[in-house]
């Protein structure tokens, strides 16, 4: 491997376990939302209970 090729190898390896750290330490500062924060509504309506109607053609 020449130069120029190891340069770009330890730059991609660098952006993409670099975004996994970051990613990891923003979730750590900031987890996900348990729901008890989030502002009224959103009531289910149990659409997930009726399907669409399926017809073979």
């Amino acid at each position: 491997m020449n130069t120029s090729a190891i340069i770009l190898m330890v730059l991609a390896i660098l952006v993409v376990w670099g975004g996994l750290v970051v990613s990891a330490l923003a979730l750590r500062a900031r987890p996900e939302r348990d729901g008890a924060d989030l502002p009224p509504g959103g009531e289910d309506d149990h659409r997930e209970d009726t399907a669409p109607l399926e017809r073979d053609t």
